[in-house]
């Protein structure tokens, strides 16, 4: 199963993520659900660092993906976190069984 979680600044706006386990929908190569989530969280975390031009702490390891900001850095990027959390909610909702968000 995949496990996402998002995080907050003190004064509540998103500021961060961590996406890890896998989704177990197919076979590798062929899961629809992973191939989902995957190519979302990079293309945010590409959004967050080449377009917008921040650098976030960003650990991958072990299939474990965390990108997080500093409270200052959390603004610049409140609009591509909050489009991620809301295609991952999406995904979440067609593939429950597959996926939770914390």
């Amino acid at each position: 199963m995949i496990h996402i979680r998002f995080e907050r600044t003190k004064d509540g706006a998103l500021s961060g993520f961590q996406v890890r386990g896998h989704a177990e929908f197919a076979p590798s190569g062929r899961d629809i659900v992973c191939a989902a989530v995957s190519s979302a969280v990079y293309m945010a975390a590409n959004t967050v660092t080449e377009v917008l031009g921040l650098s976030p702490d960003i650990t991958q390891r072990d299939g474990r993906l965390a990108l997080s900001l500093s409270q200052e850095q959390a603004p610049a990027a409140s609009a591509v976190l909050a489009g991620l959390q809301l295609h991952l909610q999406a995904l979440c909702r067609q593939y429950p069984d597959y996926i939770t968000l914390d």
